[in-house]
């Protein structure tokens, strides 16, 4: 356990979107100090503006590390980043929170917790929606429904502007059913606790601006050991419809659990961060019936008093972060399930390429 009071010092590599959201909790939170904000464009220096332009800025990471010396790092850049930061960092006696997915490949992912492990070191990966009180009822909530469960999600983006450059540089080293669907692989395994035994996936490239190996839509299948199945779909661009972008219904013999963003599903807020992982409300359906085969119990709404927005969100993902630290929690748990997230969104990835269906060990 770290005894000292004195503020974590964090380097932030990575200014984008998540980036600038870590560093602005870093910037407001109690306990938290930055010692420098690393990118290789514009974005470094739009963020310290932001942030009253106090900061040391840094284009090159080995150099920042060098120079700052940071408690820990957090790592919010392209995947492809992810691994070599992230070992470099804990093998300079850094603790480390990174963005998902915590490497752009298992083994990769596989390498960096065990470089963790031998610094003893934290490592944090950002699995926002457990964070999320409401995505915590939802899960509850599913597991009161009975097995086997059925359960249905999707994340799909009619992205454009400053959006699509995101994506398709994202799409230069992943595609979006690995970047994107480990949030929902990880929330199935939560809400089933048992093995995926079994995936199949189908994806589709409909634009030339991204690597001709990649695809821009996908959707998955999974089976798991207990008979549970779940699909999840995820599509990026311009061309990408946004009716019913928003589904996340899970269902069993006793019934069904919805979440129901009255507003966050609305048409035109596919691109919307903040829509991603609003809730609004959960409706639970009870499936008994009574001698006359109608349903004997009505429907029940949860509407959701603490609803925190995206910042708030990232907020209590450090406030974890510096928990951790301080108290020397027992990270092992949520690491080897994102390691294992990732482990069956790539599998999915090979089923797409392939046209075959995979089997997990």
């Amino acid at each position: 356990m770290e005894t000292t009071k004195k503020n974590l010092r964090v380097l932030v590599a990575g200014c984008g979107n998540m980036g600038a959201s870590h560093a602005t909790a870093y910037h407001t939170l109690p306990g938290f100090e930055i010692c420098g904000l690393v990118s290789t464009g514009e974005s470094k220096k739009n963020l310290n503006e932001k942030l009253g332009g106090q900061y040391h800025l840094y284009s090159d990471f080995d150099e920042a590390l060098s120079v700052t010396k940071p408690d820990a790092v957090c790592i919010s850049t392209y995947p492809d980043t992810h691994e070599a930061y992230a070992i470099k960092a804990l093998e300079n006696g850094c603790h480390v929170f990174i963005e998902k997915p915590l490497a752009d490949s298992v083994n990769g992912a596989i390498r960096v917790a065990e470089a963790a492990k031998k610094a003893n070191k934290k490592l944090l990966v950002g699995y926002i929606l457990r964070y999320h009180p409401s995505w915590q009822k939802f899960t509850d909530l599913a597991q009161t429904m009975g097995k086997p469960l059925v359960m249905r999600m999707n994340l799909n983006q009619q992205s454009h502007g400053a959006k699509w450059t995101v994506h398709r540089n994202l799409m230069k080293s992943l595609s979006p059913i690995v970047d994107c669907a480990v949030h929902y692989i990880d929330i199935m395994c939560q809400m089933t606790k048992s093995m995926p035994i079994q995936v199949s996936a189908i994806g589709a490239k409909l634009t030339d601006d991204i690597p001709e190996w990649n695809y821009n839509y996908g959707q998955l299948q999974i089976r798991f050991a207990d008979g549970s199945i779940g699909w999840y779909e995820a599509g990026w661009g311009p061309m990408i419809s946004d009716n019913a972008f928003f589904i996340k219904d899970v269902f069993g013999p006793k019934g069904s659990v919805s979440i129901v963003a009255k507003n966050a599903g609305n048409v035109g807020q596919s691109a919307n961060i903040e829509a991603h992982t609003k809730t609004e409300s959960i409706k639970v359906h009870h499936a008994a019936l009574d001698c006359q085969y109608e349903f004997s119990k009505a429907d029940e709404w949860i509407d959701l008093t603490d609803e925190p927005n995206h910042q708030e969100l990232c907020n209590r993902e450090q406030r974890h972060f510096l928990k951790a630290i301080v108290e020397d929690l027992d990270l092992t748990n949520p690491t080897n399930d994102a390691v294992n997230s990732l482990r069956i969104a790539f599998a999915c990835d090979e089923s797409v390429k392939t046209g075959k269906m995979i089997r997990l060990n």
